[in-house]
């Protein structure tokens, strides 16, 4: 039964998450022709939930923070988890991946302007200023922790470390060549959270799960970074694209490489079965793919090869292919 009701629940989870922030877009577009166009809350709630996901692909970054922590909730209560726990997690996800976008676009509101892909961010245009994206930043922030306190103190400690890696990503890439592995952690840290707030206990073999996600991540953003390694070479914003050089490709092939067998070995350590080895053939397909999308290290087939989860918006589309990342 499991099999069947995990796929189906979490997709009809997505599906309606997917429609509550259309529904909220058509809220904010329908404000916007009632109240004077100049009111700053109007352009910083529809930046934040339409400009800050949409023109993002966010579909996909609230993917790759949910789908993990969800993996991690599942197999933390080896079935259904517990459905308040199953509420907050969710809700936390919509609102730390919000409150990050904020965080990262604050910290790249001065080199923005100068990268293809990043130039019409609400920031850059004065849509929104950067105090009112800070207080956003906090209220998004305080609500996710409101929605912690809920929980038990394991998982309460554990979100301290969450809000230090969220706030502390953006600005690795000033110093650091190796800031995808800080949103590695960043975006695998609901892992141990779930745990924490399932069983209350981090039982050793989760750090497996914790491991296959990270360089999932690092993979994944690798190639995000591609997208604009040239703007970030002359806006002096460093990367593991940039670090990796010509080898790039070779280290995203490791890495995938490193993702499967450490699920692998999280798969045998919590007996998941058949059905979760033949998933990890279908995400062995799919890297094979990415690996043939970003053959000629081309800005559009590189960013394509970010979007295999879900469709991009047109205003993706639109940017990607403007002449003349974060």
């Amino acid at each position: 039964m499991l099999p069947l009701l995990a796929p189906v629940t979490l997709s009809a989870l997505i599906i309606l998450g997917h429609m509550s922030l259309k529904v909220f877009d058509l809220i904010i577009a329908i404000a916007g022709k009632q109240l004077p166009l100049d009111v700053p809350a109007i352009y910083m709630w529809q930046t934040t939930f339409d400009g800050l996901f949409y023109s993002r692909g966010a579909a996909i970054g609230i993917l790759l923070l949910l789908w993990p922590t969800l993996w991690a909730l599942w197999i933390a209560a080896e079935g259904v988890p517990d459905l308040d726990l199953l509420a907050i997690f969710i809700a936390g996800t919509f609102l730390t991946r919000s409150a990050g976008c904020i965080i990262n676009d604050l910290a790249d509101r001065r080199v923005d302007g100068a990268i293809k892909r990043t130039s019409g961010r609400p920031l850059v245009t004065g849509a929104v200023s950067a105090r009112e994206a800070i207080i956003l930043f906090f209220a998004l922030m305080l609500l996710a922790f409101v929605l912690v306190l809920s929980t038990n103190t394991l998982t309460i400690q554990l979100s301290l470390v969450a809000v230090v890696l969220a706030s502390s990503y953006p600005f690795m890439k000033r110093y650091t060549h190796l800031p995808q592995l800080v949103l590695g952690l960043a975006f695998s840290w609901g892992i141990p959270m779930a745990f924490a707030a399932q069983r209350n206990a981090l039982p050793a073999a989760l750090w497996l799960i914790f491991l296959g996600n990270f360089w999932w991540i690092v993979a994944y953003d690798t190639k995000y970074a591609l997208v604009d390694r040239d703007d970030d070479i002359v806006a002096v914003v460093k990367s593991t694209a940039i670090l990796f050089g010509r080898h790039d490709r070779l280290m995203v092939a490791i890495l995938q490489l490193l993702c499967l067998l450490t699920l692998y070995l999280a798969g045998m350590a919590f007996e998941l079965g058949v059905y979760f080895m033949l998933s990890l053939a279908v995400s062995a397909a799919l890297f094979g793919y990415q690996q043939y999308l970003i053959r000629s290290r081309e800005r559009d087939a590189c960013f394509r090869a970010c979007l295999l989860y879900t469709s991009p918006s047109p205003r993706d589309r639109t940017r990607s292919r403007m002449p003349s990342s974060a």
